[in-house]
């Protein structure tokens, strides 16, 4: 089995297909939406392919480190100028054909009017193991 991370990107990723904004959905179409999303991770909670899975919250800041004794620089949240990911889900599944397949039936979740989204989905690999350095 491998992990891979399925990150939403509603900004920052090409335009999905039915590009209408959520905050343009109705009530209908984003209760639509949700249930679409816990029918897909309720599916893969029966198959054993489902590890967790979470919205975000649209603010966000950039924090680093700044040096000793000193506090962290952030950058201020300003989500506005800033790629936006609103939500992941990570699966465990036995290959990454597998992967692939979920993250487009993924991509097919309702937004305006009903219509699929055709959304891009970034699929990410765990890392496995550390990787080695040899000299």
């Amino acid at each position: 089995m491998a992990k891979y991370l399925l990150l939403k990107h509603y900004r920052g990723a090409p335009d999905p297909v039915n590009c209408v904004p959520m905050a343009e959905w109705t009530p209908e179409e984003i209760s639509a939406h949700m249930r679409f999303m816990h029918d897909f991770a309720d599916r893969l909670e029966k198959t054993g392919e489902f590890v967790d899975a979470q919205a975000l919250a649209p603010e966000g800041t950039f924090v680093r480190y700044d040096g000793e004794g000193r506090p962290p620089v952030t950058d201020g949240p300003f989500a506005e100028t800033k790629e936006l990911i609103a939500g992941w889900m990570v699966i465990d599944v036995d290959s990454y054909e597998r992967a692939v397949e979920l993250a487009g039936e993924l991509s097919a979740a309702p937004g305006a009017g009903g219509k699929p989204i055709h959304e891009w989905l970034e699929l990410r690999p765990f890392l496995a193991a550390p990787p080695t350095v040899t000299e």
